[in-house]
């Protein structure tokens, strides 16, 4: 196929042959206007010409940003994401992406739009214009557009991601600092008086997420022989609507052993919750919530992790929040000598690196105890290096 690049005015054309008309035979051409350098139309230009040598070309709609996100939201997100993962998805979109970016065309969108998104965001980008995202958050909205624009490519929507030729450098990885064993102990001791100190216990003993603690039901858990099975999670969206769904992996869906004094607490409350159903006239029944309000409906997610909150500025521990109880939970066991691959298993990571990554640096003795065998290796160091 022939092509050539060619200046019209301030502006850069391309004009590339199309497979001949398959009814007359007649030659085809097709121009398109280019945004940038000649440079960037030389490089669109080769593109385009691969695309339709491949037979893969389709011709450019009048589809701006704005109409495909929302197609893409429709036809994609909706029906292959969580509707947590969708609810965040539409607030990225509409809050933020759409009017910035929403009028483009979807076929002149190019690297330089996102990268100066991107910077803009990362200067003044919350919405009330009063401060900066952070680099994470904005990493997040790269990967959606990423995500949104190859589906387009997929679909022969679009020739190329211009996603793939922006780069954004990763954040700092915020390493969550370990919680000391004296400061695990006197915040356990505010939980005991507390409303929910029972599934602060439980969250603590089996380093279970939020939302699978509050998706508990009486039937995934075995009394008699200590141990419950993480089937399903709890959420709330910002329109109230409570969503339980099963686990997203094989991974998170796992038996998870109890500690006998979590066992032994797990059966008083049980004993207490029965008895406080009988009087109701409600008897307790299998598929009811472990942790729940007086009337079995789910509690709000939100109102547990703000209740921990003011228990832990309590114990002096202002920067610690309910997710903190599941980083100790490894934390510790780690400390014990327990394996990444069994800490892994009763966290329910996907895979033993996503455990390797998060918590090796509890263990700071590694280090140390590795030059200490070298050496031992070779018991003199050489005295004329």
């Amino acid at each position: 196929m022939r092509g050539s690049v060619q200046k019209r005015g301030n502006s850069w054309c391309i004009v590339f042959d199309l497979p001949p008309d398959p009814k007359t035979g007649k030659r085809r051409q097709q121009w398109r206007a280019v945004r940038g350098s000649k440079r960037d139309a030389e490089r669109e230009l080769r593109e385009v010409l691969h695309s339709v040598e491949g037979g893969t070309y389709t011709k450019p709609t009048r589809l701006t940003l704005e109409q495909w996100l929302e197609q893409w939201l429709e036809s994609y997100v909706r029906v292959n994401t969580s509707p947590r993962t969708t609810e965040g998805y539409e607030m990225i979109i509409y809050r933020h992406i759409i009017p910035a970016l929403g009028a483009i065309p979807l076929a002149q969108l190019q690297p330089l739009h996102l990268q100066n998104y991107y910077a803009q965001k990362l200067q003044r980008g919350r919405v009330d214009e009063r401060g900066p995202l952070s680099r994470q958050t904005v990493l997040h909205h790269h990967r959606l557009l990423h995500e949104a624009l190859a589906h387009a490519v997929k679909l022969g929507i679009l020739v190329r991601n211009p996603a793939e030729a922006v780069v954004l450098s990763r954040p700092e990885r915020r390493v969550e600092a370990a919680l000391r064993r004296e400061d695990a102990e006197e915040l356990l001791k505010i939980i005991q008086g507390s409303r929910y100190h029972v599934l602060f216990y439980t969250c603590f003993y089996t380093g279970l997420r939020r939302s699978e603690v509050l998706g508990l039901q009486w039937n995934d858990i075995e009394l008699d022989f200590a141990f419950l099975t993480v089937v399903r999670s709890l959420h709330r969206l910002h329109n109230k609507q409570f969503v339980i769904r099963p686990t997203k992996s094989h991974r998170s869906s796992r038996p998870v052993d109890l500690p006998p004094s979590l066992a032994l607490l797990l059966r008083q409350y049980k004993t207490e919750q029965q008895a406080r159903r009988v009087l109701d006239g409600k008897p307790l029944a299998g598929d009811d919530f472990i942790f729940a309000r007086s009337d079995g409906s789910p509690l709000d997610p939100d109102v547990i992790s703000h209740a921990f909150t003011k228990l832990a500025r309590k114990a002096g521990l202002p920067h610690i929040h309910l997710h903190s109880l599941r980083h100790a939970h490894a934390t510790f066991l780690i400390r014990e000598g327990l394996s990444l691959k069994m800490v892994a298993e009763r966290l329910g990571h996907a895979d033993v690196s996503t455990t390797l990554n998060l918590y090796t640096h509890v263990l700071p003795g590694d280090q140390a105890e590795a030059a200490k065998r070298f050496d031992r290796l070779f018991k003199k160091p050489l005295a004329n290096c």
